[in-house]
C-alpha cells in the first residue's frame, strides 16, 4: 500500500518566501495548504486565514485535517516590516508587528501541535531572520519580533522533542520580495530631523541589499530539505555569505570589534 502523501500547512503563502516554500513542496510531491488572507492559490490548495485571528486559524487547521486527515508540517512564513526609529514608532505599530511576525506563529504552532503529538511526529518550521540575531537599526520592532522568535522555538523545541516533534529555525538574510516594497513607515516623527539622515541612510541601503539579495527559492529549498531531513537541524541560515558569516562573528568577536564591523553593512556606518 502507497504511503499517504506528507501534508504541509505554509503561513504567509501568497507572496514572497510563504509562496515560493509552497510550491517547492507542492512541486516535491506534498500536499500542501497555503493560507493567507487573501487565500491566494497555486499548484496547491489556498485557504483564507488570517493569522492574527485565533479563531480563523483554529477552524483553517481544523478544515486541512479534516480534508486531509493529517498535518506532518507546519511552514510559518506569514510577517511583514514596519521602519522607523524605535523612539518614534508608536505602541499600536509595534504591537501590529509583533501580531503577525510572532504571535502569529504561535497561533499556528498552538493550533497543529495536538494533532502532531496524537501522530507522534511532525516537523515545525519557523521563519526568522538574520534580523532575529543581528539588530536592524530603524527596524527595532522587526528585529524585536524575530529575536522573540528565536526564543520561543529554541523552548519548544525542548517542550515537544519527546513527541517526535522536531522544531527549526531558517534565518534568511536578505532576499528579493515584495517585502521591500510591503514594508510599512512609522507615522511618527515627522517634522522632526533627529533621524532623519541616519533613517534615509539605513533603509536605503537595506532596500539595496534586498533588491539584490538571494531569491526566495533558496529559502523555499532550504525548508524542504530541512523537512525531509531525517534529523532536523534548530536553526539554518539562507542567504549570501557574508550575512551568513555575519551571524558567526557575532558569536565570536567581541561585542564592540563586531559593532564597529557591522555598522557599515547595517547602514549606519
Amino acid at each position: 500500500m502507497a504511503e499517504p502523501r506528507r501534508v504541509a500547512l505554509v503561513t504567509g503563502a501568497s507572496a514572497g518566501i510563504g509562496r515560493a516554500c509552497a510550491d517547492q513542496l507542492a512541486a516535491a510531491g506534498w500536499a500542501v495548504t497555503g493560507a493567507s488572507r487573501r487565500g491566494t492559490g497555486g499548484a496547491w490548495t489556498g485557504l483564507v486565514m488570517d493569522v492574527n485571528d485565533d479563531n480563523a486559524v483554529r477552524a483553517g487547521v481544523a478544515g486541512i485535517l479534516e480534508r486531509e486527515g493529517r498535518i506532518d508540517a507546519l511552514v510559518a512564513a506569514a510577517g511583514w516590516g514596519v521602519a522607523g526609529a524605535a523612539e518614534y514608532t508608536s505602541i499600536a505599530e509595534a504591537k501590529a508587528q509583533f501580531e503577525t511576525n510572532f504571535w502569529g506563529c504561535v497561533r499556528a504552532v498552538q493550533a497543529v501541535l495536538p494533532h502532531m503529538r496524537h501522530q507522534q511526529r511532525g516537523r515545525i518550521v519557523l521563519i526568522s531572520s538574520i534580523g532575529g540575531v543581528i539588530g536592524i537599526p530603524f527596524q527595532a520592532f522587526y528585529s524585536a519580533s524575530k529575536f522573540a522568535l528565536e526564543g520561543f522555538a529554541e523552548a519548544l523545541a525542548y517542550e515537544v522533542a519527546p513527541f517526535g516533534v522536531q522544531v527549526t529555525l531558517v534565518q534568511p538574510g536578505n532576499i528579493a520580495t515584495d517585502f521591500t516594497a510591503s514594508r510599512l513607515l512609522a507615522d511618527g516623527g515627522e517634522g522632526d530631523a533627529a533621524y532623519a539622515v541616519a533613517m534615509t541612510k539605513a533603509v536605503t541601503a537595506m532596500e539595496r541589499d534586498e533588491a539584490n539579495g538571494a531569491p526566495a527559492v533558496r529559502v523555499a529549498e532550504t525548508v524542504r530539505q530541512v523537512l525531509e531531513a531525517g534529523r532536523a537541524p534548530r536553526r539554518v541560515s539562507v542567504g549570501k555569505a557574508g550575512e551568513r558569516a555575519g551571524l558567526m562573528a557575532k558569536r565570536l568577536l567581541p561585542f564592540r570589534v563586531f559593532e564597529a564591523a557591522a555598522k557599515g553593512s547595517l547602514g549606519v556606518g
